[in-house]
This record gives structure tokens, C-alpha cells and sequence, in this order.
């Protein structure tokens, strides 16, 4: 009878040290994340409720939690909606041209100069926005109220300063265009080149080929990096706060000098000077913007989950 010199299928691999170094430290650093993630939302619970339960009386604001945080939210979702509609079509335009269009060598400098832009701290976006693009939009404004103004975005009176909501807007959307721009580009790469030459094959035109092949194939991808730009347009401080002239109301009107701030920006300017249960309820708004981050995020892992196995992202 012979013995079999087969390796039993359930015998578990041999591991070497290495192996279970990097093992540690990768789970490890998994569950840092968890860690500081969980104690970030249990600080900004327990520090909030006492935020949230004042009277009005007792804080600074002189109002009750929720009339006084609905302006805030209104404000960033209100910025951060206009800076994506005019970012990610501009950012996908300029990500295709790079990996499809230009050449490339060209293709290679304006990737450059796109990582650059992604580099460049905030602040230096706020000067920017409040020392040259706000005189700038003051005779559009005026423009805008003149012939448009029976649209309600654009009834004015227009802003004399060009700090408006609008702007705001604009300044997000530069900011949040390199690093849509950056990943989108390096997604549209991924395409797999027989679908690209299958589809010139088959006499398609390079924008068909774009359509066809490369937008189904990058979809999810490009979801998962509007809703990163969307992020960094949601939690944006500094540039905010420099260029708006925040007066905390709920319009619609996007040039007029009366503009809804942001919880971020407020949260900047006003913690400073804050005492008391006035800094709860800073942080109870802070509690609020940390919520809606996660929803986005969250639902921007569900539609990408949902065509992974097409997707470039994954």
C-alpha cells in the first residue's frame, strides 16, 4: 500500500515573519481609523447635546439648536452644489483631454500642473478669491441683475463687494477641480484598450469611443471622485470664511450681498469668541457637518458598489 506524497489541501501555508508584520501593522492601522473616527463622533455627541438642548437664552445666537443650524446647512449644501456643477464638467472635460487627446508629452505637463494645483493650500485659494475674483465679479453681478434678474437666483440688488455666494462657489470649484480632474484621469486610463479599439473599429468617432467605452466604464469611478471633491467642498474653512459675507439668512439669490454662511466658516469665525454652551452648540453644528460628510460617503460607496465589476475605481 502505497502513501500518498500529495500536500494535504487543508494544511494552512507556512507564514513568514514578514508576512505577519505587515499583517499587524495593516490591521493595525485599520483599526486606528475606526478608532479615531469613533472617538471623534463620541466627542462631538457628548460635547454637543448641551449644544443642542440650550435655550435660547443661554447661547450666543439667541435662538434654539435648529433654527440656528438650518441657515448653516442650508449655505453648504447650497456652496458645495454649485461649486459641483461647475467643477465636474470642467474637471471630466479636462481629464479626458489629458489621457485621450492631447499628446503626450503635453498630456504629461498639464497632469503635473493638476497634482501641483491639488497641493495648494486653502488659504492661498481665500486670498485669491477676496483680493482679485470678488472685483472681478462685481460688473457681472450688476450684468446678471440687469438682464436676468426676473430669474430669483439673480434678482439682486447685486453685491457692491462681489462676495457672494456665487463666488464662494466658484473659489470651491477651483479647489475641488484638481483632484476630480486627477482622478478621473487616472480612471479613464484604466479603460481596457481593446474597448477603445473595438469601438474606433466599428467606425466610431473619438468622442463616440469616449461615450461608448470609456464614460460606462469609468462611471462609478467618476461618482466616487465628485463625491471626494464634494467632501472637500462641504468641510472647506478657511477660503470660505476670507471670501463670504455671511449675514445667515436662507436665499436663493446668489449675487446679492445677503448670503447664508457655511457650518464650517462659522464654526471658524466664531468659536474664537465663544463661551459657554455657545461652544457646545459650535460643536453640535460641527456634529451635524460630520453626519452629512458620512451620508455622502456612504451613499458614494453604495453607487460605486453598485457596478464594481465594471467599474475603474475598484
Amino acid at each position: 500500500m502505497s502513501t500518498s506524497t500529495a500536500p494535504d489541501a487543508r494544511t494552512k501555508p507556512v507564514q513568514r515573519p514578514g508576512d505577519r508584520v505587515f499583517f499587524g501593522l495593516s490591521y493595525g492601522a485599520a483599526l486606528l481609523i475606526l478608532l479615531t473616527l469613533a472617538g471623534v463622533a463620541i466627542f462631538l455627541t457628548v460635547e454637543g447635546i448641551p449644544g443642542i438642548t440650550a435655550s435660547p437664552d443661554e447661547v450666543k445666537s439667541g435662538e434654539r439648536f435648529l433654527p440656528y443650524v438650518g441657515p448653516l446647512v442650508f449655505g453648504t449644501l447650497l456652496a458645495a452644489v454649485i461649486a459641483m456643477i461647475i467643477a465636474v464638467p470642467v474637471a471630466i472635460g479636462v481629464a479626458l483631454f489629458i489621457s485621450h487627446y492631447a499628446p503626450r508629452r503635453l498630456g504629461a505637463t498639464f497632469g503635473y500642473i493638476i497634482d501641483l494645483l491639488a497641493a495648494v493650500p486653502s488659504v492661498v485659494y481665500g486670498a485669491w478669491g477676496i483680493a482679485f475674483l470678488a472685483g472681478q465679479m462685481v460688473p457681472i453681478y450688476q450684468w446678471l441683475e440687469d438682464n436676468l434678474g426676473f430669474i430669483p437666483l439673480f434678482a439682486g440688488p447685486a453685491s457692491a463687494t462681489g462676495r457672494t455666494i456665487f463666488t464662494v462657489a466658484i473659489v470651491l470649484a477651483l479647489m475641488i477641480l484638481p483632484i476630480v480632474t486627477a482622478i478621473c484621469r487616472e480612471i479613464f486610463l484604466q479603460t481596457p484598450r481593446l474597448h477603445q479599439e473595438a469601438a474606433l473599429a466599428l467606425g466610431a468617432t473619438r468622442w463616440e469611443m469616449a461615450r461608448l467605452a470609456i464614460f460606462p466604464y469609468a462611471r462609478s469611478g467618476i461618482v466616487s471622485a465628485a463625491m471626494l471633491g464634494l467632501g472637500r467642498a462641504l468641510g472647506e474653512t478657511m477660503a470660505v470664511a476670507m471670501v463670504l459675507s455671511a449675514s445667515g439668512v436662507v436665499t436663493f439669490n446668489l449675487i446679492s450681498p445677503t448670503n447664508p454662511s457655511t457650518i464650517a466658516a462659522n464654526i471658524a469665525l466664531s468659536f474664537p469668541e465663544a463661551s459657554g454652551l455657545s461652544v457646545n452648540a459650535l460643536i453640535a453644528s460641527g456634529l451635524v457637518l460630520f453626519v452629512i460628510t458620512f451620508v455622502v460617503n456612504f451613499a458614494a460607496r453604495a453607487i460605486v458598489d453598485r457596478r464594481k465589476e465594471f467599474s475603474g475605481a475598484n
